[in-house]
């Protein structure tokens, strides 16, 4: 996993500090300045990795993308776009950024399978639909499939394989 910004800061520092290049008293400067000059280093090397325009004269727009992944915790999600935590990142917080779900997903290059919410949120969402069984609530076109299949061997037409078993069921209930 690749190391943030703070904590290459932190290892250089400590090492320069081991052999004795910077004094103690010099250590906030030291700090400021390698994670300056780090994140200038990043900057510049996401732009050349990102620049690749067909007539190479004009780099395209750099956007330094978050983690998305450390952004949705167990309780919280934290916005990428301006830092805010919620338990779910609803369509009217996304549109304050002019953004939708479905372009908030691209942008931060979250896959769609990916919720928009807290852990304990998706976690308590799945636990409702396996209590309420949504699926069996609705109509579906198997309960209507033996009634169907009686019409269609009146009129003549062939019986499939599914349709004869059906048949058969219906038969063995009468």
């Amino acid at each position: 996993m690749a190391q943030t910004l703070l904590e290459m800061t932190k290892e250089l520092v400590l090492a320069q500090i081991q052999i004795k290049q910077v004094a103690p008293e010099a250590l906030n400067g030291v700090l400021h300045s390698t994670y300056e000059t780090l994140r200038g280093l990043y900057q510049t090397e996401a732009t050349i990795g990102n620049s690749h325009s067909e007539d190479g004269t004009e780099p395209l727009q750099v956007q330094i993308l978050a983690d998305w992944k450390s952004s949705i915790t167990r309780h919280s999600i934290r916005c990428l776009e301006c830092g805010e935590t919620f338990k779910q990142l609803s369509l009217r917080h996304l549109r304050v950024h002019d953004l939708d779900p479905r372009t908030y997903r691209v942008k931060y290059n979250i896959p769609r399978s990916q919720s928009l919410s807290a852990r304990d949120v998706t976690a308590r969402r799945r636990e409702l639909a396996q209590q309420i069984r949504p699926w069996e609530l609705a109509p579906s076109k198997q309960a209507n499939a033996p009634a169907e299949a009686k019409a269609k061997t009146k009129t003549g037409v062939a019986k499939s394989g599914a349709t004869r078993a059906a048949t058969k069921k219906a038969a063995a209930k009468s």
